[in-house]
């Protein structure tokens, strides 16, 4: 069978021969271009590109072999059929083959072996034009499966990484969550301690007219309050300590900083402000973030040691999906970005934690940032931090926003009362010194006081007493202070209650007696006095003409 329709290349210099080549090769239906030399062969395989060339081995401006090795150097697919004639040696046939030639042939040769040498060489391309195609086939398919296969890598591996941080914010979650009971346990100890220490230096402070002894007892004072201030910042990382959340105004907040920063941080640091116009209301505790802010001040400054460009940004977000510890919703951040040492990996997986300090013995108590952190999530937020060693820190506090300001009562505006008082009044503590201190402080205001030691003694003490006023702690062992609260409220209804506690799990104190007031240990005389004066009068106020 005989390829037709193809287009042959005939370089020939003979132009007798040429022509004959050429009439016969179109009698069977090929379409023949003609080249007399090597040059013109080469113009014309690149502007036609046929299917197969007839080459003679002598041209006149260059061999046949050479002109082969070029077309199959620049156009491999185009078939290169070598003629000669019979003088020509074994030799030059096979470095015509050798050259790149996919056939030889000894001229003259009857038309009909021409054609079908050239049918044979068509049939070959064909084939190999078979085999290309299914090759670049087979090559895009593996380059699709490929492009599938690192596509769903690539799924599989942000799934992965996905779970690897959700895991890791619910481990962080539950450590803190462990820490912060923990803490708020420990705090509870402590403020009982200190409840003691502070009313028995009151009561030292108040009777004495020592010099020397007053001098000693304001002293211990003083560092008292700077355990209670410890103890504070501990109940806020537990989030037991109830906080006076309302709508804040986070701009005008740090604005109002200002002068308090720069004397805290120093000349040396550069204190800078991006703040958001479209920030808005946040609903936290102003205090409590005053005391954020400035603890990641100081934090910083102590970072840039003393020298540096401390910035604090504000900016509105919203978040659509959970993103770790958030809730969808909108939210304010405040940053406070220094440039100082920064933090490795390790430091910041416990940057939070309560204790945890790297400053030197003495310069620091680990509860700077353990408060920061507590405020955030109290307040329905949370607090990151982004840092590398070298390169500075980025601690952000996320909080929940709030649409209008709220203003404040009288009762938060009220200054503490420190008055002296006539009354019974029923004492219920565990803790043996501050019962006793408690008697102490209110039998020196005047009052007369019935003393229980846990809720049982207390009940059965309002069986035969008729107090005006239960002074009652709610951290107890068996019967909690909201429990003895119901079973109080079962047998006098109308009787107040003031709640005493270290401790402050505001959520069970709400649940079991409402707006119940509570005093939150360690306190002063003067504050003490102000509580109990405060539900005396109510006391007062309801008993008729």
């Amino acid at each position: 069978m005989i390829e037709t329709g193809a287009i042959i290349l005939n370089v020939d210099d003979r132009e007798a021969a040429r022509y004959t080549k050429s009439r016969h090769l179109k009698k069977f239906g090929y379409e023949v271009v003609e080249a007399a030399d090597g040059a013109e062969a080469l113009r014309k395989v690149e502007e036609v590109r046929p299917a197969v060339v007839l080459l003679d081995v002598r041209l006149p401006d260059m061999s046949g072999i050479e002109v082969c090795e070029i077309i199959k150097a620049k156009w491999p697919e185009v078939m290169v059929l070598q003629t000669s004639a019979t003088y020509v040696k074994t030799e030059d046939r096979i470095r015509g083959l050798n050259g790149g030639a996919d056939s030889y042939l000894i001229q003259p040769t009857e038309p009909e072996e021409l054609a079908a040498a050239i049918g044979a060489l068509l049939r070959i391309r064909r084939a190999e034009d078979a085999m290309r195609n299914l090759n670049e086939l087979l090559e895009n398919r593996v380059r699709e499966r490929t492009a599938v296969l690192e596509t769903l890598n690539e799924e599989l591996k942000s799934q992965i990484a996905q779970r690897e941080m959700a895991e890791a914010a619910l481990v962080q979650a539950q450590k803190m969550e462990a820490i912060g009971r923990l803490t708020g346990g420990l705090a509870h100890d402590f403020n009982n301690l200190l409840t003691a220490i502070v009313g028995n230096l009151d009561l030292i402070l108040v009777g004495s007219k020592d010099a020397r002894t007053l001098r000693l007892a304001g002293n211990a004072f003083k560092a008292a309050e700077r355990g209670s201030k410890l103890t504070a910042q501990l109940l806020a990382f537990s989030r037991t300590q109830k906080l006076a959340a309302r709508p804040v105004a986070v701009n005008d907040l740090i604005i109002g900083m200002s002068d308090m920063l720069a004397q805290a941080l120093g000349p040396s640091i550069q204190v800078a402000t991006v703040l958001d116009p479209e920030a808005g209301m946040a609903r936290t505790d102003d205090n409590q973030l005053e005391v954020a802010i400035l603890n990641l001040a100081i934090n910083a400054r102590d970072a840039m040691q003393d020298a540096g460009t401390l910035t604090i940004s504000t900016r509105r977000r919203e978040l659509l999906v959970p993103d770790g510890d958030l809730l969808p919703g909108k939210y304010i951040t405040v940053s406070v970005v220094d440039t100082g040492e920064g933090m490795t990996p390790d430091v910041i997986g416990k940057a939070f934690d309560p204790f945890f300090t790297t400053k030197a013995a003495g310069k620091g108590t680990g509860l700077g940032l353990a408060q920061v952190y507590g405020i955030s999530r109290q307040c329905g937020g949370t607090a990151r931090i982004l840092s590398q060693a070298g390169r500075g820190t980025n601690v952000t506090i996320w909080l929940r926003c709030s649409e209008a300001a709220e203003p404040l009562t009288d009762d938060a505006v009220a200054a503490p009362i420190s008055v002296n008082g006539s009354g019974e009044i029923l004492l219920i503590d565990d803790d043996p010194d501050v019962r006793d201190t408690l008697q102490e402080l209110l039998a020196e205001l005047g009052y007369t006081v019935h003393a229980a030691e846990n809720a049982d003694a207390g009940l059965r003490l309002l069986e035969r007493t008729n107090p005006d006023i239960v002074i009652l702690d709610f951290a107890m062992p068996d019967v909690n202070g909201a429990e003895a609260a119901k079973a109080i409220r079962v047998k006098r209804q109308a009787l107040p209650i003031l709640f005493v506690s270290g401790y402050a799990d505001t959520v069970a104190l709400g649940e079991a007696v409402g707006d119940a007031p509570i005093l939150h240990k360690p306190f002063s005389r003067a504050e003490f006095a102000a509580a109990v004066h405060a539900a005396r009068r109510k006391v007062v106020q309801q008993r008729p003409d």
